[in-house]
C-alpha cells in the first residue's frame, strides 16, 4: 500500500474503511464545545448508563447465588428457603427492568444531545456559507460541500449517538465481567481471556483482505455510477455514434469486476464474526468442562459456575463493541474535521478602514486604475473606465480576456488588489456586499431556477414585489404569453433543473425575476448565448423598453445582440484593448472588426 493511503485511511468493525482524523485531540476538543450546552443531559445519559451497564454485570451473580440455594437444598435434603430465594428473584427481575429504563433513558437523551448539536453545526455551516468568497467555490466541487453538510453531519449525529454511551457501556462491562469472573476462579478466568488473543488474530488475516476488497468494490462502484450517468446524459450521441455495443461492453467490465470484489470484500467481512463466534464457543466448551469439574470437587458453588458461564458466554460482546465503537468514533472524528475544515475558511472580510470616495463624480460607475489576480499572476494592472448613468456597455473579446471578471469584480464576488470601484462616487467597498448587490440584478448563461412555481421563481428577484409588479415584470420579458399557456399558468411547477419548459423560456423566467427586482445596474451575461434567434431577437426586444433609464453591462460573444450598446468594450489580457460603438470599433478595423469578421465569414460558410 502506498504511503499516502497509509496516512490517510484505517479500518473500522468488520472492515469498513473510514477516513484517519489529522488532529484527534483538536477535533475532540472543538466538538466538547458544541456539547457544552448539553453537559447537563450528557452526565445524566452516562450515569444511566453505568447504573444499567453495574446491574447487567451484577444481575448474573445475584442469580447464581438463588441457584445455588436451590441446588444445596436438593442436594443436602433440607429445607429450601424459598422466602430468601424469592427476594433474591424480585431483586434480579427488579435488575432487568432497571437495565431496560436506563437504556431508554441513555438512549433518548442522546439522541436529543445529538440531534441538538447537528442542529447548530448545519446553522452554522449555512451561515458559513454565505460568507466565503466566491473563490472558495472555485477551490471546492459542490459535491463535496454538499456531502459534508449531509453525509458528514449525518455521520456526526449517528455515531454522537451511539458511540459515546456505548463505548462508556463496553468498557464498564468488560472491566465488570473480569472483576466477577475473577472473584469466582482465577484459572477459568484465564481461559476465558484466550478470546481476547483469538480475536485478535482472527482480525489480523481477515481485516487486509477486507480492506483490499472493499476499496476496489467501491472504486468500481464509482466506475459504474459514471459510467451510467455518461450514458443516460450522452444517449444520443451514444446512438448516433452506434457505440451501445462498446458502452455495453464497458459495463459488463466493471459490473463483473465490482462483482468479483464485492463478494469477496462480504466474504472477509462476514468471516470475522462467525470465527470471532467459533473462538468464544470453543472457550465456552473448555470452561464448562473444566469448571464442571471444580463444582463436583466443592472447589466452585454450582450457582458461581452458572454466572460464570454468563459472563464468559458474554466476555466477548463488549469486545466486539469497544471495537466496532471505536471504528465510529474514528468515523465520526474525521467527518467533524471535513466540517470543521469548512466551517474555518476564510471569509469575506468588510473593510474597517474607509477608501477615498468622489461623491462629485458624475459616472455611474467607475473602475479607477484596478488591479487584480485570481492568482500571484495579475489579470487586471491597471483597469480604468467611467460608464455614465444609463449607458448600455457592451464587454466582447476572446475567451479569458477578462469579462466576467469585470463582472465578477463589480458584484464583489472578488476583492481587488488595489484601485477602487465606485458607484455614484462611493467605493463599494466601504458599503456591505449585500448593499451593493441590492442595485445590481443579473442574467446568467446558466440559467438557475428552483423547484416551485414559476410564479415564485420570478419573485425570488423581489420576495416583496406584489402580482401587478410580476405580472408586469413577465410581460416586459416577453414571458407572461407562453406562461399563460401552460396548465397552471404561473402555478407551473418547474422540476430538477426545469427541465419541463424549453430553454428559451427559462431564460425569459431569469429575465424577469431580474426585472421584478427593478435595478439600478443590470447585467447580462451571455443571456442570450443559449437561447435560438427568434428568442434572442424577443429578448433584444424587450431589452430596448426595458433598459432605458439603466445602467447595464452586457457579455456577449454573439455580436449580432450588441449593436446598439451606447460604449463596446473589447477586453483583452484583462484590460482594454479598444473601446467606442459599433460603427466607431468597425471603422477601426481591429480586434473588434476581426471577431466581427470572424463570425460574419463562418455565417457566410455555414
Amino acid at each position: 500500500m502506498k504511503k499516502k493511503e497509509k496516512d490517510t485511511e484505517s479500518v473500522g468493525f468488520k472492515g469498513k474503511i473510514v477516513q484517519k482524523p489529522k488532529n484527534m485531540l483538536g477535533t475532540i476538543k472543538r466538538l466538547v464545545t458544541y456539547l457544552k450546552t448539553s453537559s447537563f443531559l450528557i452526565v445524566l445519559a452516562l450515569i444511566a448508563t453505568i447504573v444499567g451497564t453495574v446491574m447487567q454485570v451484577y444481575s448474573p451473580k445475584k442469580l447464581g447465588t438463588a441457584i445455588t440455594l436451590v441446588f444445596d437444598g436438593l442436594r443436602h435434603g433440607t429445607a429450601i428457603n424459598f422466602n430468601q430465594v424469592g427476594v433474591i428473584l424480585l431483586t434480579v427481575a427488579a435488575m432487568y427492568v432497571g437495565i431496560s429504563i436506563t437504556t431508554f433513558l441513555q438512549q433518548r437523551i442522546m439522541v436529543v444531545v445529538a440531534q441538538k448539536t447537528t442542529y447548530t453545526l448545519r446553522n452554522e455551516l449555512k451561515a458559513k456559507m454565505n460568507k466565503v468568497p466566491a473563490s472558495y467555490f472555485d477551490k471546492n466541487s459542490n459535491g463535496n460541500l454538499m456531502s459534508i453538510a449531509a453525509n458528514d453531519i449525518d455521520n456526526i449525529v449517528t455515531n454522537l449517538q451511539q458511540s459515546l454511551t456505548s463505548l462508556v457501556s463496553s468498557v464498564v462491562l468488560l472491566v465488570g465481567f473480569f472483576w466477577m469472573m475473577i472473584s469466582i476462579s482465577p484459572l477459568l478466568t484465564g481461559l476465558a481471556c484466550l478470546i481476547i488473543p483469538g480475536t485478535v488474530i482472527i482480525m489480523l488475516i481477515t481485516t487486509p483482505k477486507t480492506k483490499k476488497y472493499t476499496k476496489g468494490y467501491y472504486k468500481s462502484l464509482g466506475e459504474l455510477n459514471t459510467q451510467i450517468e455518461e450514458t443516460y446524459q450522452g444517449f444520443s450521441v451514444v446512438k448516433s455514434f452506434n457505440g451501445e455495443d462498446k458502452a455495453t461492453r464497458k459495463f459488463d467490465s466493471v459490473n463483473e469486476n465490482m462483482v468479483k470484489t464485492g463478494w469477496k470484500a462480504r466474504f472477509f467481512g462476514g468471516l470475522m464474526m462467525p470465527s470471532m463466534t467459533l473462538v468464544q464457543n470453543v472457550v465456552y466448551v473448555l470452561i464448562a468442562v473444566i469448571g464442571s469439574v471444580h463444582v463436583v470437587a466443592g472447589t466452585i458453588l454450582i450457582g458461581d459456575m452458572t454466572a460464570f458461564l454468563q459472563y464468559s458466554g458474554q466476555f466477548a460482546n463488549p469486545i466486539m463493541q469497544i471495537l466496532q465503537s471505536w471504528g465510529n468514533f474514528i468515523a465520526m472524528i474525521a467527518s467533524a474535521e471535513r466540517a470543521f475544515e469548512l466551517l474555518d475558511a476564510e471569509e469575506m472580510v468588510e473593510y474597517i478602514k474607509k477608501f477615498a470616495n468622489h461623491r462629485d463624480e458624475t459616472a455611474k460607475v467607475a473602475f479607477d486604475h484596478v488591479k487584480f489576480g485570481y492568482t500571484d499572476e495579475p489579470l487586471m494592472k491597471d483597469f480604468s473606465i467611467d460608464v455614465q448613468n444609463g449607458q448600455m456597455v457592451a464587454i466582447v473579446g476572446h475567451t479569458g480576456a477578462g469579462k466576467t471578471t469585470l463582472i465578477n469584480l463589480l458584484e464583489r464576488f472578488y476583492e481587488i488588489q488595489d484601485g477602487g470601484i465606485r458607484i455614484d462616487g462611493i467605493d463599494i467597498r466601504n458599503v456591505d456586499r449585500q448593499a451593493v448587490r441590492q442595485r445590481i440584478g443579473m442574467v446568467l448563461q446558466d440559467t438557475w431556477l428552483f423547484y416551485g412555481t414559476i410564479y415564485d421563481n420570478i419573485r425570488y428577484g423581489n420576495e416583496d414585489a406584489t402580482k401587478e409588479q410580476i405580472y408586469a415584470a413577465a410581460k416586459a420579458a416577453y414571458a407572461d404569453d407562453f406562461i399563460q399557456k401552460l396548465p397552471d399558468g404561473y402555478n407551473t411547477i418547474l422540476n430538477e433543473d426545469a427541465e419541463n419548459i424549453s430553454q428559451g423560456q427559462r431564460q425569459l423566467i431569469t429575465i424577469a425575476r431580474a426585472f421584478v427586482s427593478d435595478p439600478e445596474i443590470l447585467i447580462l451575461d451571455e443571456a442570450t448565448s443559449n437561447v435560438d434567434s427568434r428568442t434572442e431577437l424577443i429578448i433584444q426586444s424587450a431589452m430596448k423598453r426595458l433598459l432605458k433609464g439603466r445602467t447595464s453591462f452586457v457579455v456577449a460573444h454573439r455580436l449580432s445582440t450588441i449593436y446598439d450598446a451606447d460604449r463596446i468594450l473589447v477586453m483583452d489580457k484583462g484590460d482594454i484593448a479598444e473601446t467606442g460603438n459599433h460603427k466607431e470599433l468597425i471603422a477601426k478595423n481591429g480586434v473588434y472588426a476581426d471577431i466581427y469578421n470572424s463570425q460574419f465569414t463562418q455565417k457566410s460558410i455555414a
